[in-house]
This record gives C-alpha cells, sequence and structure tokens, in this order.
C-alpha cells in the first residue's frame, strides 16, 4: 500500500487517570502506521476536562509512553494551551453562519429531553434558538450567558469508510446541535478534536469503539470549517479472561503496574501487537518488524482477550534474549530490598545468563539469584532427611577435593562423578546435601553451574561449616 499524503498519526489520551493497555495498544498501532509510512506521530493531551484531568495523571501518560518506547515525533500538545486558536474558529464559524449563541438555561434543555423522550423521540435540544430564515427567535435573557451550538445538517447522513469496523452511516436526524463552547467561552470536546485533527494535518484517526458516536459530529463539524477528513478505525475494546471488559479485577490494568511486576516493553508490544492484529501465524517479532508488517486491512473488528500466561511467556522468550547487563540493572534494587549482599558474590550478570531462561519475569529472575547472595539457611528438617551416614564420607571427600580440582563447571562435574562412584552414590544422593549446605535450599540449577559460580573459597567455606 502506498499513499500519496505524508501519513499523520496522533494518540490524544485524556488525563484524567492512568495509561491503560487499550489506550497502550492505541498509541502502539497509531505509532506503528506512522514508522510503516516514514509519517509522523503526534501526541495530543486532551485535558479539557478541568475537574477530572490531573498533572499526576499526565505524567503517568508520559511515564507509560516513555516505558514502552513509544517515541513521539511532535508534541505533546495540550489543549488548554491552544484556547485561542479554539475561541478564533468559534469567532469564525459564528460569522459563518455554521454556529450560533443559544440562551436556554440547562433547565430548559432538560425540558426538552424529557418531552421528547415522553413522545418516543431520541432526547435531543429541540433548536429553539437555532437561526432559519423567517424564523423569529425568543428574545435574549438580559442575565445569561449563551453557550454556543454547532448547526448541525438536518437532513441526510454522515457515512465513513471505517478501516476496522466496515462502512458506517448516522442520519443527521440522530444528532442534535451539540454545544461547542460553554457560557464562560471554554470549548467543548467534540469541537476541539476536530479542529486539533485538521490543525494537525492529521491523515489517520486510530482510537477505541467508545469513540464511533463522536465520530460523525466530529466529521461534521470538520466539514463545516472546511477541513480534509482523516480517516477513521475504531478498535474493538479488550476484554479480560471471562469475556467481561478488562478491569481492575482481572489483574494490572494500568501500563506502570507491569514494570513493576517484572514484565519488559518488549513484551508488552509485542502482546499489545498481537490483540486485534496478526500476520500471519507470527506471534513474536520485534517493534522494527511490526512496524515494517502493519497495515490498517489486518486489523481485527472483534474484541480481544487478555491473557496473563500469553503475556507471561512472551515476557520469558524477551528475557532470555535481554542483555543480561541490563537485566541486572532491573533486578538489583529488589534483591538489595531484599538484603542481598553483592560485595564478593559472584558477578549479578554471570548469575542471571544461568537463571533466566527459567523465569517469566524479572521479579522471579531477581527471587532466583538471591540464592547466590544470601547465607544460606537450610531447613533442619531437608538436613536431616538428605545428610545421611551413607552420604556424609562422600561429602568429605568432596571437601578434600576443593581444594586441588581446577574451577570449571566441567572440571567439578567430573571430580563429583568420581566421589559418587568411589562411595556407590547416585547424583541426587550428593548433590542434594552440596545444594543445602552451598545455597540452603534443594531447588537450583545444575549443581556443577552453581558452584563455579559461587567460587571456590565460598564452597570451601560453605561445605566446611556444614559438615
Amino acid at each position: 500500500m502506498t499513499t500519496a499524503t505524508p501519513v499523520r498519526t496522533r494518540f490524544a489520551p485524556s488525563p484524567t487517570g492512568f495509561l491503560h493497555l487499550g489506550g497502550a495498544r492505541t498509541a502502539l498501532y497509531s505509532w506503528a502506521y506512522a514508522r510503516h509510512f516514514g509519517g509522523t506521530f503526534v501526541l495530543r493531551i486532551e485535558d479539557t476536562d478541568l475537574e477530572r484531568s490531573t498533572p499526576e495523571a499526565v505524567q503517568a501518560i508520559l511515564d507509560g509512553m516513555k516505558w514502552l518506547g513509544l517515541e513521539h515525533d511532535e508534541g505533546p500538545f495540550y489543549q488548554m494551551q491552544r484556547m485561542d486558536r479554539y475561541r478564533e474558529v468559534v469567532a469564525q464559524m459564528l460569522n459563518d453562519g455554521t454556529a450560533y449563541h443559544c440562551y436556554s438555561s440547562p433547565e430548559e434543555v432538560q425540558a426538552m429531553r424529557d418531552r421528547a423522550t415522553a413522545a418516543g423521540e431520541k432526547p435531543r435540544y429541540d433548536g429553539t434558538w437555532r437561526p432559519e430564515e423567517g424564523k423569529v427567535l425568543p428574545p435574549v435573557p438580559a442575565d445569561r450567558k449563551p453557550v454556543v451550538r454547532f448547526k448541525n445538517p438536518l437532513d441526510g447522513e454522515v457515512t465513513w469508510n471505517d478501516v476496522v469496523k466496515g462502512t458506517i452511516t448516522i442520519a443527521n436526524k440522530e444528532l442534535d446541535d451539540l454545544v461547542i463552547a460553554r457560557p464562560d467561552g471554554t470549548p467543548t470536546y467534540n469541537f476541539c478534536v476536530a479542529v486539533d485533527d485538521w490543525d494537525m494535518r492529521i491523515t489517520h484517526v486510530l482510537r477505541g469503539d467508545d469513540h464511533v458516536n463522536n465520530t460523525p459530529r466530529q466529521i461534521n463539524i470538520l466539514r463545516a470549517i472546511g477541513a480534509k477528513l482523516p480517516e477513521y478505525g475504531h478498535l474493538p475494546m479488550i476484554l479480560g479472561p471471562d469475556g467481561q471488559k478488562l478491569s481492575k479485577r482481572h489483574g494490572a490494568v494500568s501500563v506502570m503496574e507491569y514494570p513493576a511486576q517484572g514484565f519488559l516493553p518488549e513484551a508488552m508490544l509485542n502482546y499489545l501487537a498481537r490483540l486485534g492484529w496478526s500476520h500471519g501465524d507470527d506471534e513474536i517479532f520485534s517493534m522494527e518488524q511490526f512496524a515494517e508488517w502493519f497495515n490498517l486491512e489486518s486489523l481485527t473488528a472483534s474484541p480481544a482477550q487478555f491473557n496473563n500466561e500469553k503475556l507471561a511467556w512472551l515476557n520469558n522468550h524477551w528475557i532470555k534474549q535481554a542483555d543480561n547487563a541490563r537485566l541486572a540493572e532491573l533486578v538489583k534494587p529488589r534483591m538489595a530490598e531484599a538484603g542481598a549482599v553483592f560485595d564478593g558474590a559472584p558477578d549479578l550478570p554471570v548469575v542471571l545468563a544461568l537463571l533466566k531462561d527459567r523465569t517469566n519475569t524479572t521479579n522471579e529472575l531477581a527471587d532466583a539469584a538471591m540464592l547466590f547472595y544470601r547465607a544460606p539457611q537450610p531447613d533442619a528438617a531437608l538436613v536431616a532427611q538428605h545428610v545421611t551416614d551413607a552420604v556424609k564420607p562422600a561429602l568429605a571427600a568432596f571437601a578434600e577435593r576443593i581444594a586441588t580440582v581446577e574451577w570449571t563447571k566441567e572440571a567439578i562435574a567430573a571430580m563429583i562423578k568420581e566421589v559418587l562412584a568411589a562411595h556407590g552414590l547416585k547424583m541426587p544422593q550428593l548433590a542434594m546435601p552440596l545444594r543445602l549446605a552451598v545455597a540452603g535450599q534443594l531447588q537450583t540449577p545444575a549443581i556443577d553451574a552453581v558452584l563455579q559460580l559461587f567460587g571456590r573459597d565460598t564452597v570451601a567455606a560453605r561445605v566446611a561449616k556444614f559438615l
């Protein structure tokens, strides 16, 4: 697919809470489409809801975008900093006759809606102050500031080819004359969005399907101000494993809860990419590959179900691919909090290289690595169970040979086999006591690899103390 007009996409969250997974997926798709065509990805903060918008929520959105690595090319633009521009467009629309002052009070508008409902019609503003040729308007109340309403077309339909849902048609009679500026002059949501998309030359609007009802209103405003229409695509919601709308009861839904739980951004991006889009049977891919493959034709119209096990599986893959020094930076704070002592202990990146294949999160990796960074405290019952009279001579022989064996994984493994053969034992009979002596637990990776990492002096001291 090629496009003549430079592609410009946008992510435009309202800062009324954290960046949730649905918003992150919208941002990802918009970012990928811009990257696919070498276009521009715009970040816009729609902060006109003064009662609910907070600086903390703005920061949470910016933090989430930064963690995911979804870098914007322009912005962030803040709607509250564009008030002069909105007022300029409102004034032009009033001058052009595509908007008008309405002096109906909120109580009067509610009464209009109640009458429409009682008549079996859709509740709506009845157009009392809408100027029409030959129409006599009511006297202007002296003590009331007006709102500004958009003069929505009375007849016809709004139709657009939604890139996700297909053709959507809404009759204009379903849409009343919406308020575009409040009595104090502040503009309303749908109006600001339309002006922003026009000014920012947005060519493709990808957003959640909770915005479908806003689209015909925005299209009519864009047509009234002479703007070129973007293409629209409305993404289905993400459902929880139970088929209900994803919510807090399904676990973390704020993007920034996932790094705290030990997930890598590349795993989250990889997973979100597949929640509503596919490329054959491909499950694992980088963001560079995703941007190269991404197209609108492969977006699915049906809701996707969030699956924590699938995300964990992907996270395990990306942990195995990750640089060990990077993983060390991620796990070290958690380990330090748990009392890890790093002085004189094995090199952390080397330890993580041994352990990372078995872990689904960096938190699991940190917990697994603790065996190398704390003193062993074996359970007395386990010691009694595994350190039998038959095993003690083999342990003593092992302790003698520690001093002279070459300290490599292969040489340690060979020495253990020799001790086992000399005492007529099988591997678990010696490996279990050695694990208890050196690591304080029965579950570890291969014993030769563990001993080699601990170092000759530490192993000798711990086995001697154990004996």
